[in-house]
């Protein structure tokens, strides 16, 4: 006989082996309970009904969307604000005008110097023998040959102004170079046609080398002011000296051939720029240092000199 304690004991076994195999259990209203092999995470979703009274709303359709437009690679973006750009001016070109170069200058002293003058004297704007020395009478005469010719009047000889002179002169001769004297000599005192003689005279201004009666050379002298006079008289060199500097004055007096005191025939560069207006302080001023030069070398202490008028 079976009891109701055994009984319960053995539904109990038997829903716990119903759990294990799988097996469905009903539930307490009589439907089927199924259970899944696995868990699943989310819980069964409840069925909604809509009771029939309920009216049906559908909602309305919603229109297509326009298409968007698609720019391609080579279309240029439109900007937000449209800009005017202003060209940048180019830059205005500077022209930098060469200056000519100098030939010649104020102080200057070479040959080229000397073919300067012969070439200005030539044409009428140099009024002496050719020095070789550009001084302020050569700076004149430029400069009176440039304002003819509508150039700057600098008075210095650039290459502009050389060109022109000598486009418009031609070679000069030796003569015109070197020539004797630009004053004509006078007939030479008595007391210089015996020996060796420098004869002088402040007339015709001008000084002669003379040997027995014969002139070997001659050139332009200057003399001494009013104030501070050249002697006049017989005298005799007692003293030569090539790079000469005055003691009293401070002045340069290269190839000094003194005759009286602190007198002497000697080159002056004062002379060779300004010419007559300007006077030594009583000695012989010569403006042609190759031709004074040339007398220092020929010139004994000893030898006669003449100062007459």
């Amino acid at each position: 006989m079976i009891t109701p304690s055994v009984l319960c004991r053995g539904l109990a076994a038997t829903a716990v082996l119903a759990v294990t195999v799988g097996c469905s259990v009903q539930p307490s209203n009589g439907g089927p309970v199924s259970f899944d092999s696995k868990p699943t995470d989310q819980a069964p979703r409840a069925q909604e009904t809509t009771p029939s009274s309920a009216p049906v709303t559908t909602p309305p359709a919603k229109a297509p969307a326009a298409p968007v437009a698609r720019r391609t690679i080579n279309e240029a973006p439109t900007p937000e604000h449209t800009r005017t750009a202003t060209p940048t001016p180019a830059p205005s070109a500077t022209v930098t005008v060469a200056r000519p170069k100098t030939v010649m200058a104020s102080g200057t002293q070479s040959e080229q110097v000397r073919e300067l003058q012969a070439r200005l004297r030539q044409i009428g704007h140099f009024g002496q023998n050719p020095t070789g020395y550009y001084g302020t009478v050569t700076s004149a005469a430029v400069s009176s040959f440039q304002a003819k010719r509508g150039l700057p009047r600098t008075g210095t000889t650039d290459t502009v102004t050389w060109q022109r002179l000598l486009a418009m002169t031609r070679t000069p001769t030796r003569d015109e170079l070197r020539p004797a004297t630009t004053n004509p000599l006078p007939k030479a005192d008595p007391r210089c046609l015996k020996g060796r003689v420098i004869c002088i005279n402040k007339k015709s201004r001008t000084l002669a080398w003379m040997i027995d009666g014969k002139v070997k050379s001659a050139m332009d002298v200057r003399f001494g002011s009013e104030y501070t006079p050249t002697r006049e008289g017989a005298f005799s060199v007692f003293l030569k000296s090539r790079h000469h500097v005055s003691t009293l004055y401070d002045s340069p007096m290269p190839y000094a051939m003194f005759f009286s005191g602190g007198e002497a025939v000697h080159y002056s560069s004062d002379f060779a720029a300004r010419g007559y207006n300007g006077a030594s302080h009583g000695c012989v001023n010569v403006r042609d240092e190759a031709k004074v030069a040339s007398l220092f070398d020929q010139v004994r202490v000893g030898d006669k000199v003449v100062v007459y008028k």
